[in-house]
């Protein structure tokens, strides 16, 4: 299973990129988009990788809810990271 990463990014000069602050779901709760400042329960996962800094196995997630599927899609893509988008599914279906 992928890792969540649920923290903020930088985009070069220091502004702030999608992702959350320090404010992420409590145990029990739908975790929300990784749009800076959204609240709304995710529906996708966004796995990526930066490949100047990751093994190309490695994958990191963003969320992202209707909404803000495509713009998150379209700054990771921009880059070169965006690997797959999946439907996100919570509670996390084991086995």
């Amino acid at each position: 299973m992928a890792e969540f990463d649920l923290l903020s990014a930088l985009q070069a000069g220091g502004t702030p990129a999608p992702g959350h602050t320090a404010a992420t779901a409590g145990p029990g709760e739908h975790p929300p988009c990784s749009r800076k400042g959204c609240r709304t329960p995710a529906a996708w996962a966004l796995l990526w990788n930066n490949p100047r800094l990751h093994t190309p196995e490695r994958r990191k997630t963003w969320l992202a809810c209707e909404e803000h599927r495509v713009w998150l899609a379209d700054y990771l893509s921009t880059r070169g990271f965006l690997r797959e988008v999946t439907p996100f599914r919570f509670p996390p279906q084991e086995g």
